[in-house]
């Protein structure tokens, strides 16, 4: 039994895209140690994308390879989440010069890998073996992008009252964005029926007790729900994927024939 095609791509998308944001740090970390951190969990988040785009690549068939499902897609095909593709500065556009905010960064973070921690740990369970295998893989990488991302959301919460201000209104920017892993795509419907994709209803309730112990401990106040439920996954995005895949699709598009 094989995932459907698009619910792969989710998965990867979804991947890729934090991988290619959090890689924006590289060099310009607020010190040594969170510089080469950012740096290796994008390194994982990218290495899970490759898995799953040659996955999804071999069950296309054609032409399709890891390389043109991540390069020569534009933005309505992306099926990530909208959380992925945010700037790591509030409140501004993508295009606009400032600082990167760490505890954006950091809260997104949080944030998404409380969620795949879950996935990946069912996902162990798919019927598609090979996904099955990825998740397995995935999961420890996960687990560490948790550890680190919770410990980050507790040190900035209980820390300064600068630092806790920040963690704050990264929290009250990103939290709605969240809201679009509950309703469900026709991707993972598909999945979800033919026993390869993940339940997700049935982890919101695991997904809400880690968040909020985490904030709890970081004394931090969580926004309330409502507002805009984000459309990542069915492809309709921010203006902000396309400023991102414009830089990470340029060099591919413009020598399509290079080797490396």
């Amino acid at each position: 039994m094989n995932a459907p095609v698009d619910y792969l791509l989710h998965l990867a998308d979804n991947a890729l895209i934090l991988g290619q944001r959090n890689a924006e740090w590289c060099g310009h970390g607020p010190i040594l140690e969170e510089d080469i951190a950012l740096s290796n969990n994008s390194l994982d988040l990218i290495g899970q994308a490759r898995m799953l785009y040659q996955h999804a690549a071999t069950l296309q068939g054609g032409d399709a390879t890891e390389d043109t499902l991540a390069y020569f897609r534009d933005v309505p095909d992306f099926k990530n989440y909208t959380l992925c593709e945010l700037p790591h500065m509030p409140l501004m556009s993508a295009t606009a010069q400032g600082d990167r905010d760490f505890a954006t960064t950091i809260v997104r973070n949080f944030l998404y890998s409380s969620l795949m921690v879950l996935v990946w740990d069912q996902l162990q369970a798919s019927r598609d073996t090979q996904l099955a295998a990825i998740a397995a893989k995935s999961l420890k990488e996960v687990r560490y992008h948790l550890r680190h991302s919770r410990d980050w959301v507790v040190r900035l919460g209980d820390g300064t009252d600068a630092s806790r201000a920040k963690a704050q209104a990264a929290l009250d920017a990103l939290m709605p964005y969240t809201q679009e892993f509950w309703t469900a795509s026709a991707h993972e419907s598909a999945a979800l029926f033919n026993g390869t994709g993940a339940n997700i209803a049935a982890l919101k309730a695991d997904w809400h007790q880690i968040v909020d112990a985490a904030l709890q401990e970081a004394t931090l106040q969580r926004p309330a729900n409502g507002g805009f439920v984000p459309t990542g996954k069915q492809g309709l995005h921010s203006e902000h994927l396309g400023f991102v895949l414009a830089e990470m699709q340029s060099l591919a598009r413009a020598h399509p024939e290079a080797t490396w």
